[in-house]
């Protein structure tokens, strides 16, 4: 066999194993025949360039079958919707050790626990919503003063009556589709009660106090007869509930455009009793906000198409994040949206 035959076999195995075959046609072999032609006979020159280029042409038309056998093979589909790379091996998942629930999280179940056991519905707040009932459904109707003293987020979207789509400010947007979803209730004789814990967004100036999105749960209690007794009673039974000992509570008088009256419930600051004046969390005042809350106004009980002259109600709303703080001794409100894992490793 010499040694044109022998490459010839070689190259053609390869080509028949290969998936890239056209590649076998750059194969140092197949330049060494060429670079040998040099030290041929020049009488047999002519008959050994006319065999290489035979073998070439045979080479190439083997290298065009293998392609076509290739493109016959049966691919696996390709997801392109896929947010990672199907074809290729996943890598390992961390040991379950290594996460855990958000203690936010595990916060808002535990609410929500206790108000299940007080008789509350729960409902789901949207992180998009329109200014009716963002403002009007809530007594803050166009023009209103106080509509300009919430910092909302405002998108480019607008609603069918052209106005600004918004982040909402507060999860008392839902008190209307609240009252609205629940009122058969009061016509079966029941009593219409529901939070809705969920999350928020404001154009704050960040601080240990303030966040641009946190977390806050409404509660919304209407049937004949409520009165702020009431009111006070549930926040009592809620607080300590969750905190699971008597607290030092200030309620005082206060203004929302959607109660009336209006208080605002206060805890005593946990970290300085009110003897620091440089204290991040309540300033030196001794007393942390917590909750504003107040019987529902005739008005919004009018606009989800309840007579406020045959039932009463009251509405609540507490910041989540500093139920949290009170609860754990947590200084600073900015941790829970950190993603510190020496933070959160600590609710695991």
């Amino acid at each position: 066999m010499d040694e044109l035959t022998k490459v010839e076999q070689q190259l053609k195995a390869r080509i028949a194993e290969s998936d890239a075959p056209r590649t076998v046609l750059r194969a140092p072999e197949l330049r060494a025949l060429y670079a040998g032609m040099g030290s041929v006979p020049p009488a047999e020159r002519a008959a050994y360039g006319k065999r290489i280029n035979e073998l070439k042409q045979q080479l190439t038309q083997a290298a065009a079958r293998r392609e076509d056998e290739l493109s016959q093979e049966a691919l696996a589909p390709i997801d392109v919707t896929a947010p990672m790379d199907y074809n290729t091996p996943r890598p390992p998942l961390l040991p379950a050790s290594q996460g855990s629930i958000h203690p936010l999280m595990q916060e808002i179940e535990r609410i929500s626990d206790i108000f299940y056991r007080m008789g509350f519905a729960a409902e789901e707040s949207r992180e998009i919503d329109d200014q009716f009932h963002m403002f009007e459904s809530l007594n803050f109707p166009k023009g209103h003063p106080a509509r300009d003293d919430y910092d909302t987020f405002m998108t480019v979207e607008t609603d069918a009556q052209g106005d600004r789509l918004i982040a909402p400010a507060h999860t008392s947007t839902m008190q209307n589709r609240v009252l609205t979803t629940y009122r058969h209730n009061l016509d079966a004789g029941e009593a219409i009660a529901a939070i809705v814990p969920d999350r928020v967004f404001r154009n704050e100036d960040l601080d240990a106090r303030h966040e641009h999105t946190f977390y806050q749960v409404e509660g919304v209690y209407v049937a004949r007869g409520v009165n702020v007794g009431n009111l006070i009673a549930t926040l009592q039974e809620f607080l300590q509930s969750y905190y699971g000992k008597q607290l030092d509570v200030r309620v005082n008088p206060f203004y929302f455009p959607f109660t009336e009256p209006s208080f605002e419930f206060a805890l005593s600051c946990p970290f300085c009793e009110g003897k620091d004046p440089s204290c991040k969390v309540c300033s030196g005042e001794g007393w942390v906000e917590l909750i504003g809350c107040g019987l529902i106004h005739p008005n919004v009980l009018r606009a989800a198409n309840i007579d406020p002259d045959t039932y009463t109600g009251f509405a609540f709303g507490c910041g989540i994040d500093r139920l949290v703080m009170m609860k754990y001794g947590i200084e600073d409100v900015r941790h829970f949206e950190s993603g510190k894992l020496d933070f959160l490793r600590q609710f695991a």
